[in-house]
């Protein structure tokens, strides 16, 4: 067994109160709760915040918050591994051998996910699992603008076509896995041990504004 932590501080800017605004009906992070504890994999869903409003409506649906983290720790600098490795160190959970992160606003993966996710990094005894995705449209046809011209900003690649370009992916922003001497030693930087678990698209939306909220609404609506 294992624990997750679900980091969901107050001061989303982009959109307002992101980590608790109603996602069909819901607080929206009641279901990153929901998925964590149907999974069985986790002794503990612990949810790391600043605000006692989200600490009352995580505890209401299950989730544990031992603690009130830091204003100091809830910044827009603040680092994912910062708030992991203080929630750790404050539950004195450091010799679990692995720990989760589950953002707050993941609505579209299911406990499949995560156990298939948690079967890889162990099977191939990686110290750190990414949930990846693929981009829309490939990086490498980026443009930009220079003196009010228009270049590509891989030269290389100005006359490839797009399914000739390499292959590249993002951070889907839904979870991460890391064992947990690695993340507190190295601050959970990728390396050679790094490994990583593909969503489909149509799962991974990375909620910033309300446009990605909308998508993500009805994305949900089609797969229940």
């Amino acid at each position: 067994m294992t624990i997750c932590i679900i980091p969901a501080r107050a001061g989303s800017k982009r959109l307002k109160s992101k980590n608790i605004k109603k996602f069909h009906g819901k607080p929206i992070i009641s279901y990153a709760i929901k998925l964590a504890k149907s999974s069985g994999l986790f002794s503990k869903v612990v949810v790391s915040t600043d605000s006692r409003k989200i600490s009352n409506i995580a505890k209401n649906y299950g989730a544990e918050v031992p603690f009130l983290r830091s204003k100091k720790l809830s910044n827009d600098y603040t680092t994912t591994a910062e708030v992991l490795i203080d929630c750790i160190k404050k539950i004195s959970s450091e010799k679990l051998k692995f720990h989760f992160c589950l953002y707050p606003t993941t609505t579209l993966i299911s406990k499949a996910d995560l156990i298939k996710a948690f079967n890889k990094i162990q099977k191939e005894k990686a110290d750190f699992l990414i949930a990846i995705t693929d981009f829309e449209t490939s990086p490498y046809r980026a443009l930009k603008i220079n003196k009010n011209r228009i270049k590509f900003y891989f030269k290389k690649y100005a006359k490839y076509r797009t399914q000739d370009v390499p292959k590249l992916y993002r951070d889907s922003g839904s979870f991460y896995i890391f064992k947990t001497n690695f993340l507190l030693k190295e601050k959970g930087t990728l390396n050679k041990k790094s490994t990583y678990y593909h969503l489909d698209r149509n799962k991974a939306v990375d909620i910033d504004n309300i446009k990605d909220f909308k998508l993500a609404e009805l994305l949900f609506k089609n797969k229940s």
